[in-house]
């Protein structure tokens, strides 16, 4: 019976400590506070990737290609008077802001100036005015809009067809509200 007590008392015992070990606090942690981040040190999410839709020309109705075709034709018109006055005022109120600054390029300007014709005639641009004066007006004066292609509801390119039947392009026309800018 001593042995029987004894077995008890140490099953007792090592119960008493295995309960008093799983009831032990856990050791507690020192929480660092975290620092706050500033708005710019936000991760901003990835932003979605702009996916540029193709322009399909079968989507420019009949009307559309009709009423758009009378009107490049008129601004041609328009343009060919202006040219032929040597009105380089108005001309330029026909460009677009980014193809003036590109046509007054020293760059540009320097370009045109190394073509044939002006380096036969000693003529060297130095301004938009010289490149309408010595480029625009000998070549633009009597143009005609015999086609339109469609690169967007707002953007055309506007051709003509010469004697020999080969298509050529006269404008890079952009549509900015009702009214039609020369692009290239």
């Amino acid at each position: 019976m001593v042995i029987m007590k004894r077995i008890s008392l140490v099953f007792c015992m090592v119960m008493c400590f295995s309960f008093a070990c799983k009831n032990q606090a856990e050791p507690v942690q020192e929480q660092v506070p975290q620092k706050t981040q500033t708005p710019a040190a936000v991760e901003k999410p990835a932003e979605t990737p702009r996916v540029e839709t193709v322009f399909d020309p079968s989507s420019i109705t009949k009307e559309e290609r009709d009423t758009t075709t009378v009107e490049i034709q008129q601004l041609i018109q328009r343009l060919n008077g202006i040219i032929r006055a040597k009105n380089f005022n108005m001309w330029v109120s026909y460009l677009s802001p980014e193809y003036f600054t590109l046509i007054s390029s020293a760059e540009y300007l320097d370009r045109i100036s190394q073509s044939t014709v002006l380096v036969k005639q000693n003529i060297v641009l130095k301004s938009a005015q010289d490149y309408f004066t010595h480029v625009v007006v000998p070549a633009r004066a009597n143009d005609r809009v015999d086609d339109i292609e469609f690169e967007s509801h707002t953007r055309v390119k506007a051709y003509t067809v010469n004697a020999r039947g080969e298509r050529l392009r006269l404008y890079d026309l952009e549509k900015t509200g009702p009214n039609w800018k020369i692009i290239n």
